[in-house]
């Protein structure tokens, strides 16, 4: 992605405190509804799934913690230990981004209840606070504001990531507030910030540096945020009191840190430091995000677009022996995500748009289970592994952003400028563009069909730049049509194909895009591939859970062949739909490959080892070897 060391002085404004100008902006949930299509099947489970959610059972923990009675039983999983109280604020945030698409009261009702809960705590408090976790603010107060810090990776004087926490908290009361007009969760949100304020001023340099080693989450995007909200300095000199020197200063420099890093524990500080160059203009925070972004992307990711290995980066461009049950947790691209949401908005940048696509379309909406809505916390790439879903009352960190995930996909399906209108994703749905007089029905049912067809509405001929997504994947070209008539299209792919023009009632906008088969391979290991058929990962189905052949070393086949174009080896399934048969190309067997996102509750691998027959007679007897060697590895590992 290319870099600009300047600000966009050619964008747009935004009527807010941002000092910096954008190349486009994003449309209100409430502006977007979806339509039929996964996205939709996606969001409805999940629908059944905040609704199943206790309030009363989410808030216990405070209510202990303020030394009152609870009024139901707290969770369990993290909600019962160090990390009380994230998973309410996850759930503020899932809520207000829910009741903005769908229009369902129940979600509102339920915002009202927990603020009205939490501005009742800290009334009795008296100073302020708002905590879940065990004497939580006894520490602060006594310990850490007074500058005895015992700090390490997840403990901060004896508690689990206790900022981590505050984030959450201070995000669901600010989306609350931002998403939901509620006037009091403002007022909470501001009353906690100061007694976390109260906390940190005191100390010097030197001391918060020593309590930032403990993961703090993004919560300076929180103190931005109300920043934002209210124009009171206090709060964006409070952002930037959570500014890790020893890792932001070395990504300001242009030097990748990552291996060795917790993942999650590193990529919200990029979407806060972002946040902060919008309302601060400091250009090296904008060159530390996007330097960020592109090693995490182009080196450190997997061909589902996820990250990490056992929850940590490794070695830049070195992923080939770092596939296991412990790849590519959720919460990694959930903030992936979100950061690429600031960068686009800087620079309209295609290839941040399709690295969007490629994560939402092959982890994020991998990661629910399409029958009963749960979610996963690791997304398995494993050779032979499988998804293992959570019990969505055994609260873990992505059990909280996967309530999030689901729950906001009309947010990046369009952007817009003062006369623009970027087509960013290929998602059924309906666009109302209020200040424009504009209604657009994307119909599609796209991946399973390749293209999309918008239709427009116009209160008067509307006079606008439609700037249509062209996919790097899309090596067969597109064809762009308005009114049935083929427009003529210069650009490559990785890039916006834009239809100038007076926009009229009755208007039609075609997109085709010819999917066409790929592989992408491992940056340290040309011959383990992966199957791509246009935006999708191609998953081999390998069998039931319960297999009883997947002990077997050679459960995953190879694939034996010369040609390194797929398509001269995987035929179409009849009747199934994107849905391919190796052809006398897997040894020990064939295996139907199909979209990653559609598996679950079956055995798989993305990934495949690619043999010529010399390569394959040279090296079988090794290749064996090391596979057993992997199974009993395997076999003999015990999850306490």
């Amino acid at each position: 992605m290319q870099s600009c060391s300047t600000s966009n002085e050619t964008g747009i404004r935004t009527e807010g405190p941002e000092v910096v100008s954008f190349s486009a902006l994003p449309f209100s949930l409430t502006d977007v509804k979806l339509l039929e299509g996964p996205f939709l099947h996606a969001t409805e489970l999940n629908v059944n799934t905040l609704l199943g959610y206790k309030p009363d059972r989410l808030l216990a923990k405070f209510y202990i913690e303020a030394g009152m009675k609870p009024k139901a039983e707290h969770y369990m999983g993290w909600e019962n230990e160090m990390l009380a109280g994230h998973s309410l604020g996850h759930y503020l945030s899932a809520c207000s981004m829910m009741y903005q698409t769908t229009g369902d009261d129940r979600f509102l009702e339920r915002i009202n209840y927990i603020v009205e809960e939490l501005g009742s705590l800290q009334e009795a408090d008296g100073d302020g606070y708002i905590g879940a976790f065990t004497n939580g603010k006894k520490i602060f107060e006594e310990e850490v504001a007074k500058g005895n810090i015992r700090s390490q990776g997840f403990d901060l004087n004896g508690i689990w990531s206790p900022f981590y926490t505050h984030h959450k908290v201070l995000a669901g009361l600010r989306d609350a507030y931002q998403l939901c007009g509620n006037q009091k969760a403002l007022e909470v949100e501001k009353r906690f910030s100061g007694w976390i304020e109260g906390i940190v001023t005191p100390l010097n340099d030197g001391q918060v540096q020593n309590m930032l080693r403990c993961e703090y989450g993004g919560i300076s995007e929180t103190f931005a945020d109300l920043y934002a909200d209210t124009n009171d300095e206090k709060y964006l000199t409070l952002a930037e009191i959570f500014y890790q020197k020893s890792f932001l200063d070395s990504l300001k420099a242009g030097k990748d840190v990552l291996p060795g890093k917790h993942a999650n524990t590193n990529i919200p500080k990029l979407i806060a430091l972002s946040r902060i160059y919008e309302l601060a203009g400091d250009v090296s925070s904008r060159k530390a995000s996007e330097f960020f972004w592109d090693r995490v992307v182009n080196h450190h990711s997997y061909v589902t677009g996820g990250n990490c290995n056992n929850e940590y980066f490794g070695p830049a461009d070195k992923l080939r022996n770092r596939l296991g049950e412990g790849t590519t947790e959720s919460c990694n691209v959930y903030n992936m995500l979100k950061l690429s949401e600031h960068l686009f908005t800087w620079e309209g940048s295609p290839e941040v748009a399709d690295f969007y696509e490629r994560a939402l379309f092959n982890h994020i909406l991998a990661t629910q289970n399409p029958v009963n809505g749960h979610v996963v916390y690791n997304l398995s790439l494993d050779m032979g592994g499988f998804k293992e879903f959570q019990d969505p009352e055994w609260f873990t960190c992505c059990i909280g952003t996967g309530m999030e995930n689901h729950s906001k996909y009309g947010r990046n399906i369009y952007y817009h400028s003062d006369n623009e209108l970027y087509i960013f994703q290929y998602i059924a749905s309906e666009l109302a563009w209020k200040d424009k007089g504009l209604k657009i029905v994307q119909r599609t049912d796209y991946p399973g069909e390749q293209g999309s067809t918008l239709e427009f509405t116009c209160e008067n001929p509307a006079s606008l730049a439609v700037k249509v997504r062209y996919p790097s994947w899309a090596e067969n070209g597109i064809e762009v049509l308005v009114n049935g008539k083929g427009k003529r299209v210069r650009q490559d792919p990785g890039s916006f194909v834009t239809i100038e023009r007076k926009w009229k009632t009755g208007d039609i906008l075609e997109v085709k895009l010819p999917f066409s088969l790929r592989l992408e391979l491992m940056p340290d290991d040309s011959s383990r591939v992966a199957v791509m058929y246009g935006p999708l990962v191609l998953a081999g189905d390998l069998g039931p859970l319960t297999d009883s052949a997947s002990k077997d070393p050679m459960y995953v086949p190879v694939l034996m062949t010369e040609n390194r174009d797929p398509s001269a080896w995987l035929m179409p399934v009849e009747g199934k739909l994107n849905t391919f048969m190796t052809v006398k190309t897997g040894r020990p067997r064939d295996v139907e490959m199909k979209p990653f996102y559609t598996i679950y509750d079956r055995r798989y691998s993305v990934y495949w080892d690619l043999f010529n027959e010399s390569g394959w007679n040279a090296r079988e007897a090794e290749y064996k070897a090391e596979l057993e060697r992997i199974t009993k590895i395997k076999e003999a590992t015990i999850d306490f």
